[in-house]
C-alpha cells in the first residue's frame, strides 16, 4: 500500500507519475486493461519489456505485493524515472535494469512467468529472445502502435506457436477540458496481444 496511491484497486491517475518530456506514458485506461491481459498471481514474476516511465511496473508491484516486477530500459534517464517513480509510490518490489532487450535478458535476475513487451526495435528479435524464457505456461502480453508492429507480432505469434490468443484494439475516449467545451478525446488507439507458452 503507497500513502499516495491507498487503494486496493489499480487505476493510477497519470498525473500523479513524474514525467520527462518525449517518454510515452501508458495512460490509466490502458493499464487498466493490460492488467487484466496480464492474468498475474500474487507471487509472480513479470518483465516489463521497455518500462518506459514504470507505471505498469508500479501498478503490477502494488497489486502484487508478494511478486517482483524486473522493468528493463535502455535509457539511462528513463531508468532513473522509474526508480523515482518507485520510491513515490514506496514499491519495493521493482527492480530496475538498465540494458538493451534482448542483450540483457541473460542476466536478468528472475525468471519471468509473465513478459509484458511495450513495441520497441528489433520487435521480432525481442519477442523470440522472451519467449525462450518463458516457462509452460507462462504469458507474453505486447503492444503494438502501429499497422506495421501489428504484423510483426502477429507472423511472430504465429511461428512462435503461442496458444489462446487474445487480441483487443480498445477505443477509449476521455473527457477533457478545451477552452470552453468538454470534449471526449482518443486515448492511446493501441493492439494488445496476448497468449501462453504451451506446458
Amino acid at each position: 500500500m503507497s500513502s499516495l496511491w491507498p487503494y486496493a484497486t489499480p487505476g493510477i491517475p497519470d498525473a500523479l507519475f513524474e514525467q520527462l518530456p518525449g517518454i510515452p506514458l501508458s495512460s490509466r485506461e490502458v493499464r487498466l486493461l493490460l492488467l487484466g491481459f496480464l492474468r498475474l498471481r500474487a507471487t509472480d514474476v513479470l518483465w516489463d519489456i521497455g518500462a518506459g516511465t514504470g507505471t505498469l511496473a508500479i501498478e503490477v508491484a502494488l497489486m502484487c505485493p508478494q511478486g517482483r516486477v524486473v522493468a528493463v530500459e535502455r535509457d539511462g534517464d528513463v531508468a532513473e524515472l522509474i526508480r523515482r517513480n518507485c520510491d513515490r509510490f514506496e514499491v519495493g518490489n521493482v527492480q530496475v535494469v538498465q540494458g538493451s532487450a534482448p542483450d540483457c535478458f541473460k542476466d536478468l535476475p528472475a525468471a519471468p512467468h509473465c513478459i509484458f513487451v511495450e513495441g520497441g526495435r528489433s520487435l521480432k528479435t525481442i519477442l523470440q529472445a522472451a519467449w525462450a524464457y518463458l516457462p509452460g505456461g507462462g504469458r507474453l502480453v505486447v503492444t503494438a502502435g502501429n499497422l506495421e508492429n501489428l504484423y510483426v507480432v502477429s507472423e511472430t505469434f504465429a511461428e512462435l506457436q503461442v496458444r489462446n490468443i487474445e487480441a483487443a484494439q480498445p477505443a477509449v475516449n476521455r473527457l477533457e477540458v478545451k477552452g470552453n467545451h468538454q470534449i471526449f478525446t482518443a486515448v492511446d488507439p493501441i493492439f494488445i496481444l496476448s497468449g501462453e507458452k504451451l506446458e
